[in-house]
């Protein structure tokens, strides 16, 4: 029988998924003043559980409460109180659904705003054109804080099992700490933890490997991992293939492949080189050549609307289905398109000048819409981007001083 995103899939350890389509990840910045999952974020994911998706990868998890990539976010670590994690799960493993927390640390992409640590494999600032000033130099890591970054995605890991999570992924994409490490851009080391690929890789399979000491061989561990970074000189195809060769030698479940990072921002279709991605489902061509040459599953994210082009994705040899924005407008697509198979997803598009801003009003609709589902309300498709731009900013602001005035006695 061929294969279509409605048909099951069995995991490397054993776990089943119902069908091949996952809700990836997407911040929606909906974390109680404590960082803690509440009432809206569980009201979220249970109305996904009910759309029909076999997984669900939650949004970012931050793995210290002094390294976040926004305000609002979900937070675990070593003392966290677990109950609301355990409540969150249960509800997201509605209707026979798998839930995975992706785990995360920004290192320099924290906004200024925040304060907190900004740290990197070296000090190389992003760059932002104009907007660079919203982001911080980050400082170099030494050997403790290294160490202190693999404890610290370990204990998450370990947290979330304990929570009755089914998997974590460990980020390692879109530019955000180990994406960092992994990239020659960011990444300017001399010791160990830099210069050669493997070298470049090193943190990211420490991690793995701390993870699968600590947890049980049915807890799943995936990695989101960029095709490329699409900026000249970055981390690129051949990079992403090597390392996922060297994930599958660590018995990895499965890799999601996305691309891009704050400065060339490809997961919203937008390349920071001369190469075009594809209108929809932007990494399958990426994905599908890496997935050829590795036994271990891959799943690809970015752009998927249409279910013909979902089951494009598993007959090219990509084996899940990652569908994210237009989750957010349509939580209940999966079950949607089983009635009906021209059912089409909405994914906002924002055109500006600006692209920076352009990616700001396109994240800032999303959230919009995931707000609008924490609050038992009905989604819009005809929202106004500038408008969308203005309330989040206001929000992140208040958000923000909430954050600042809570941890300004931390050392940061």
């Amino acid at each position: 029988m061929t294969s279509s995103i409605f048909t099951s899939f069995t995991l490397p350890n054993g776990q089943i998924l119902k069908n091949r389509m996952v809700k990836a990840a997407m911040e929606e910045n909906l974390a109680t003043v404590e960082h803690l999952p509440g009432k809206e974020l569980k009201q979220l994911y249970k109305t996904w559980a009910d759309g029909g998706v076999g997984l669900i990868i939650t949004g970012n998890v931050m793995v210290d409460h002094l390294a976040m990539t926004g305000p609002g976010g979900v937070v675990l670590e070593q003392d966290t109180d677990l109950v609301p994690f355990t409540e969150w799960a249960a509800l997201s493993k509605a209707n026979n659904t798998k839930v995975w927390m992706q785990i995360n640390h920004p290192g320099r992409q924290v906004f200024k705003k925040m304060g907190g640590k900004v740290l990197s494999p070296s000090d190389v600032a992003l760059n932002m054109g104009k907007h660079s000033g919203m982001f911080s130099t980050p400082t170099p890591m030494d050997e403790t804080q290294i160490q202190d970054v693999i404890q610290r995605f370990t204990t998450t890991a370990q947290k979330a099992q304990q929570a009755g999570f089914d998997g974590v992924e460990v980020h390692a994409a879109h530019g955000y700490l180990l994406a960092q490490f992994l990239s020659p851009l960011t990444n300017k080391r001399q010791d160990k933890w830099g210069g050669s690929l493997e070298n470049r890789a090193r943190l990211l399979m420490d991690i793995i490997r701390a993870i699968k000491a600590v947890c049980s061989e049915d807890f799943a561990i995936a990695v989101k991992l960029n095709s490329a970074d699409f900026q000249r000189g970055g981390f690129d195809v051949e990079d992403a293939e090597q390392v996922v060769k060297m994930l599958a030698d660590l018995n990895v479940d499965l890799v999601e492949l996305s691309g891009g990072s704050y400065e060339a921002p490809a997961m919203q279709g937008r390349s920071g080189d001369e190469r075009t991605l594809a209108r929809e489902a932007y990494f399958l061509e990426f994905a599908s050549k890496i997935a050829e040459n590795v036994a271990m599953p891959i799943m690809t994210t970015g752009g998927v609307r249409r279910l013909e082009v979902a089951n494009q994705v598993i007959e090219s040899g990509v084996q899940l289905v990652g569908i994210a924005s237009a989750l957010a407008i349509t939580p209940d697509l999966p079950n949607k398109w089983q009635k009906n198979p021209h059912e089409l997803g909405h994914i906002p598009v924002v055109n500006w000048k600006d692209k920076t801003l352009s990616g700001l009003a396109v994240m800032a609709l999303v959230k919009q819409q995931l707000r609008r589902i924490a609050a038992g309300k009905s989604t819009k498709t005809k929202a106004s981007p500038l408008w969308a731009v203005i309330s989040d900013q206001l929000r992140s602001a208040k958000l923000t001083k909430r954050y600042k005035k809570q941890h300004s006695q931390e050392v940061s």
